[in-house]
């Protein structure tokens, strides 16, 4: 008979309790980032507004202003809120398993440079974006964000037949340096796009709507399924490269696809949301040191627990100053800096 208390059902069911844990963490922040907001809406009225969305014909008293503010400035903020920061967490822990580097986050390959890149010559050069059907900076930013991705690969492989851990972040500083020179020199050239420019790399979710969910949506949807399934693969990757083929597991197959699939749903992501920083690296680490090393929990409690963090840095960014909104990445900046010195400080001892 098999003893109840063997450490791999000990294991599974820990795991269990952290699953139920973060999805209670990401309801609770789901649901007071919706009641959360400058008008002043009673609990009733929101939970109203929101159960009359569900199929089964629950009717709102709400008025159609009300209504209107739950339905169509809270929610869409929230659920997009959550999109981003599952996004980033998923894909700064996937960065960190492929290159076995607790620092590594998703803006790593120059992702982050070339979105800003995109965007400031979008501000600076577009006269009239409303007159594109759809909003041109965040377009801009995710073809900017590609195209420095698509470089640093090309760097990473020249002049050699495989391509490295090494050189791929060598090539990442390198194409991130050159990408922000550009940056910096158009908004020089263009000085009165200065306030646009930095708002957007500030980050911040004040314009989110439904379009932006449904643009985003699908990226994300297809590279988390290949990252998440790809999560036992990284735990595989752990042991080195030339153990991972020893074991069958080609290793720079598997880090080209996590690579090729984090950077496409964080381009996404960052076209609509601006660069908010920290949260690939900040909740990745804290569920590896309370769930452990294998990637099986680290990726999907990463999702819970990103979506989560991030909602809940929006309650604060537009609950600090009001009317005004913090910048989101000014509020991520404040948990994540000093976090990240403490992971540094930490892998500086580890032998």
């Amino acid at each position: 008979m098999e003893d109840p208390t063997a450490p791999g059902r000990l294991r599974a069911r820990h795991g269990g309790w952290l699953f139920a844990g973060a999805c209670l963490v990401l309801a609770a922040a789901t649901l007071a980032a919706v009641l959360v907001g400058p008008a002043d809406l009673s609990p009733a009225t929101v939970l109203g507004v929101l159960a009359s969305k569900l199929p089964f014909g629950f009717h709102s008293h709400a008025s159609a202003l009300d209504a209107g503010i739950v339905w169509q400035i809270r929610a869409p903020r929230v659920v997009l809120a959550g999109i981003v920061g599952a996004t980033l967490a998923m894909a700064g822990a996937s960065y960190q398993g492929v290159f076995q580097n607790p620092l590594a986050d998703p803006y790593l390959l120059g992702v982050a440079a070339g979105a800003g890149l995109g965007a400031t010559l979008a501000v600076a050069t577009i006269a009239d974006p409303a007159a594109w059907a759809i909003d041109p900076v965040p377009l801009a930013a995710f073809l900017g964000a590609l195209v420095a991705v698509a470089l640093t690969y090309v760097l990473g492989r020249s002049g050699q037949r495989q391509r490295t851990t090494t050189s791929l972040i060598l090539a990442g500083v390198a194409v991130g340096s050159f990408f922000t020179a550009i940056q910096t020199y158009t908004q020089q050239r263009n000085t009165p796009t200065l306030m646009a420019v930095y708002s957007w790399i500030l980050g911040g979710l004040s314009t989110a709507d439904w379009r932006q969910v449904e643009l985003v949506a699908p990226y994300v949807a297809v590279c988390g399924a290949v990252l998440v399934a790809s999560r036992r693969l990284l735990d595989v990757m752990a042991v080195g490269d030339e153990e991972a083929d020893s074991l069958g597991v080609r290793a720079e197959r598997v880090r080209l696809l996590v690579v090729v699939a984090s950077t496409l749903a964080t381009a996404a992501v960052v076209a609509v949301s601006g660069l908010v920083g920290f949260v690939g690296i900040i909740v990745p680490h804290t569920i590896r040191l309370v769930a452990g090393p294998t990637y099986r929990r680290i990726l999907p409690l990463s999702i819970l627990v990103g979506a989560a963090f991030l909602i809940a840095a929006d309650i604060v960014a537009r609950s600090v100053l009001p009317p005004a909104e913090v910048p989101l990445g000014v509020v991520t900046a404040f948990v994540g800096a000093p976090f990240f010195l403490v992971v540094l400080r930490q892998s500086r001892r580890a032998p």
